[in-house]
């Protein structure tokens, strides 16, 4: 389901991460400390909560409480973070990913906000607000997400890791087992299966709410590519990050090899901004967005008029 580009690209650069294991434990803290605090505010804000990157740090460095956000947006927080440190104690032990795992991520998510519910398969109908995809009846849940166990441990699915992330979150976030906090959980579980997998985790950028939304919808209408490609995406841009703060550094980066605004780099090119644009965003030319613009590289450009030829 992975476009090939991107597939090639995704085995490359993991195959460059591993050859640098075991990584220096100064850069790992330093990696971790960076990617668990924008996965927590970025997963959070998707879902609505109000506290910035910023203040989402002070609450996680210090314990201090914001002005004017409330008590529950906090306790969001603070309950991601334990349920990040519990994703890695499972990644830890390399083993199956039951539904028992499932439902202790929720049940931390959801601490101190719902506690009546927190692990809790829900009991009642939900509908998805601004979906047309309609959950399954509250009965149905725990046959559903047993058998969504059982595929995603069946020793004969071997499709790729990512293929199988991206599929293993949308049939989760497709069941919505919880009354709340499915997107989080579903989030957090997309992360487990590929730090299993020996990838770094990935995040899905608040800017990126509406494109994430519209390849769920997909998704629904039975056309889950654009939604694997999507995260295919994200996990790239996490191999990048991590490769860049792993590398060692000898000397300056090639030109070739730095990364340009797509209208810097259509100079010269026979592609105009708009169709690197279009590229980007199907996988099949290496680039990532800083804020709400894409980046590439001409080593990139150059790469994907070689695949053409």
């Amino acid at each position: 389901m992975l476009e090939e580009r991107l597939l090639n690209r995704l085995e490359e650069k993991k195959a460059r991460l591993d050859a640098l294991r075991p990584l220096e434990a100064g850069v790992v803290a330093r990696l971790r400390e960076q990617i668990n605090l924008e996965w927590i505010y970025n997963s959070n804000a998707i879902e609505g909560n109000t506290l910035t990157l910023k203040e989402t740090h002070l609450v996680l460095a210090t314990g201090l409480t914001i002005g004017g956000k409330s008590l529950r947006e906090h306790f969001e927080v603070t309950n991601h973070r334990e349920a990040i440190a519990y994703v890695e104690s499972l990644v830890n032990q390399d083993g199956r990913i039951t539904p028992h795992h499932v439902r202790q991520i929720h049940k931390l998510v959801l601490s101190q906000i719902d506690d009546d519910n927190a692990g809790q398969y829900r009991s009642t109908p939900v509908r998805i607000a601004g979906a047309d995809h309609i959950p399954p009846e509250a009965w149905e849940i725990p046959r559903l997400v047993t058998e969504w166990g059982d595929w995603l441990n069946d020793p004969y699915n071997r499709i790729h890791p990512v293929n199988r992330a991206a599929l293993a979150h949308y049939r989760l976030v497709a069941i919505h087992p919880f009354i709340d906090g499915n997107g989080r959980t579903a989030r957090l579980v997309l992360n487990l299966i590929l730090m299993q997998a020996g990838y770094p985790p990935t995040i899905i950028q608040n800017i990126q709410r509406k494109q994430y939304y519209r390849v769920l919808a997909q998704a629904d209408d039975g056309r889950p590519e654009p939604l694997v490609n999507f995260l295919g995406r994200n996990v790239e841009r996490s191999l990048i990050f991590y490769l860049e703060a792993c590398t060692p550094q000898t000397g300056p980066k090639p030109a070739k090899e730095k990364w340009i605004p797509l209208r810097e780099a259509a100079q010269n090119t026979p592609y105009s901004q708009e169709y690197l644009s279009l590229l980007a965003r199907k996988g099949r030319l290496e680039a990532i967005k800083h804020g709400r613009n894409w980046h590439t590289t001409k080593k990139a450009i150059e790469t994907y008029r070689q695949s053409v030829e």
